[in-house]
C-alpha cells in the first residue's frame, strides 16, 4: 500500500499495491504494521456498507461530538463517488479547510478520515456502494453535521448537472455559526475532559 498525505491534517490517501496475474489481481487493502507506519489508526471497531441508488446522491455532512474518536477508512467497491473532507477541529491548521477526492471501483483508492472531520459524498454513477470501516463506535446521541451546501465551507461539488437526493436532515442543516459551533465543540470536549 501506499499513503499519500492530503491537504487536511492527519488525512491521507490509500493507495493498493495490485499483483496482477492473468485471473485479475490480488491487492491487500490493510495492514496493521503498515497503518502504524505512516502513523494511521490500526484497530477498525465497525463497518458498514453504503448503497446509494441514484447518481447525484449527497450524504453529509457527518461528524461525532467527543467524546467519540471516530476516524474513517472509506473505500468505494462499486461505482463512483466525490468524497468531500470538511476540518472541523479549530486547533488543526487546516481548520475551516476542506478536500475532496475521487474514489470509484476502478482506482480502488481509500481515503482515511481523521476524528473531528466532517465527511460527505456525492454519487457519481448510480448503484454506487461504499465501505466505512470506522475507528469508533457509532453513537447517535453524538451524531451531528454540517450542511452539504453551505456557504461558509464553498465546497465545489462536481455533479451541479443532476437531481440531488439527499435526505430532509442532511439538507436541515442550518448555516455553520462558527462561535457557536467553537463554544458547542469546547464544553462537550472540557465534559469528557472532567
Amino acid at each position: 500500500m501506499r499513503f499519500e498525505p492530503l491537504a487536511i491534517d492527519g488525512a491521507a490517501l490509500v493507495r493498493i499495491d495490485p499483483h496482477p496475474d492473468a485471473r485479475g489481481f490480488f491487492a491487500r487493502t490493510f495492514c496493521v504494521d503498515e497503518f502504524a507506519a505512516a502513523g494511521l489508526p490500526t484497530a477498525a471497531l465497525q463497518a458498514s456498507v453504503s448503497y446509494n441508488e441514484h447518481a447525484g446522491t449527497v450524504r453529509g455532512m457527518h461528524f461525532q461530538w467527543p467524546p467519540s474518536r471516530e476516524g474513517k477508512l472509506i473505500r468505494c467497491i462499486r461505482g463512483r463517488l466525490y468524497d468531500v473532507l470538511l476540518d472541523l477541529r479549530p486547533r488543526s491548521s487546516t481548520y475551516m479547510q476542506h478536500v475532496g477526492v475521487t474514489l470509484d471501483d476502478e482506482n480502488r483508492d481509500a481515503v482515511f478520515i481523521p476524528h473531528g472531520i466532517a465527511h460527505g459524498f456525492q454519487t457519481q454513477l448510480p448503484r454506487t456502494e461504499i465501505l466505512y470501516q470506522m475507528t469508533d463506535y457509532f453513537a447517535p446521541e453524538l451524531a451531528a453535521g454540517v450542511r452539504w451546501n453551505d456557504p461558509a465551507f464553498a465546497i465545489r461539488w462536481p455533479r451541479q448537472d443532476i437531481d440531488i437526493h439527499i435526505s430532509d436532515r442532511d439538507a436541515a442543516y442550518p448555516d455553520f455559526n462558527r462561535k457557536k459551533f467553537e463554544v458547542e465543540l469546547e464544553q462537550r470536549s472540557g465534559a469528557t475532559a472532567s
